[in-house]
């Protein structure tokens, strides 16, 4: 609902046409409707194939804090409130998982062989809230082991140092830290609504136009983050709305014919994958032939 009124605002203030989210060609475009039954298609198979082998948060908050206690001993302090540890904790989760998901992200891109997969999401033409499921399994279940170590991982240390006494604040079953950028647009992401923030404010958190620029195909290798601005800033890859005027969703033209169905989405990567691989072998024996030829 705040994404609602957040993209009546952008219109009323910018005086630009309610068409871009209104129009048949956005929602009904072949992109948009090969996203709305994967959606249903994805939810399916997560449930099947990869919540059963996604490891537990609590089994590594379990692991961490027995090392912890093997490594150095009983540890216990009494110099902090349950609210002060309420709010570290809240905090720390939202920052250390919002930092792993920016490396993670960013391997998806830089990793030639997590790109096949991750291309399913850049393959989408047109952005709508849908388009945020457009994830391969595989990158799906990536996701699902960071969540898992990473909330574990700050969950275990802090049991091993506050003890049972840990708490999160929550809004609606979500970090109140996540609700808060809820609030303020990050649903708006994937859509054609180019919600910016001030400079000065997307310095530190990313804002929906941030990300939509992320999804344009000259900028792929900006943006990696997902709620916080700081790790783009630091690591050189942090893109400022106001710096892109243009936007055009997709991978490049000669490989979109590549995604247009269901089982594209879900088998292109892996037959992309194979011919990687079989051109690879093809190189190497040519390789050894002329070694062989030229020593002879």
């Amino acid at each position: 609902m705040s994404c609602f009124f957040l993209a009546i605002l952008y219109f009323y203030f910018t005086k630009k046409s309610t068409r871009v989210i209104s129009s048949s060609k956005l929602w009904l475009h072949p992109s948009a409707k090969l996203d709305y039954i994967y959606f249903f298609l994805s939810n399916l198979v997560n449930i099947l194939l990869i919540i059963p082998f996604v490891l537990s948060a609590k089994s590594v908050a379990l692991f961490i804090n027995k090392s912890l206690y093997s490594y150095f001993g009983f540890f216990e302090t009494f110099s902090f409130s349950y609210f002060q540890i309420t709010v570290l904790y809240t905090i720390a989760i939202f920052v250390f998982s919002d930092f792993t998901r920016y490396w993670l992200h960013r391997f998806l891109h830089t990793i030639p062989i997590l790109w096949e997969f991750h291309k399913v999401h850049h393959s989408a033409k047109v952005l709508t809230p849908i388009t945020f499921y457009r994830v391969h399994f595989v990158e799906n279940f990536l996701f699902g082991l960071r969540y898992a170590l990473s909330i574990g991982f700050v969950t275990g240390v802090f049991i091993y140092i506050f003890g049972a006494k840990i708490n999160i604040y929550m809004v609606f079953g979500v970090n109140i830290l996540v609700f808060i950028t809820s609030i303020f647009g990050s649903n708006l992401r994937h859509s054609h609504v180019p919600f910016a923030y001030f400079s000065f404010i997307e310095k530190w958190f990313l804002s929906p136009k941030q990300h939509q620029i992320h999804h344009d195909k000259k900028h792929f290798n900006k943006n990696y983050g997902g709620y916080i601005a700081i790790w783009d800033r630091v690591f050189g890859t942090l893109a400022l709305s106001k710096d892109v005027k243009v936007l055009k969703f997709g991978i490049r033209k000669n490989q979109m014919s590549e995604y247009k169905s269901i089982k594209d989405l879900y088998f292109r990567p892996f037959v992309n994958l194979y011919k990687k691989g079989v051109s690879s072998e093809k190189f190497k024996i040519g390789f050894r032939n002329n070694s062989i030829k030229s020593n002879t």
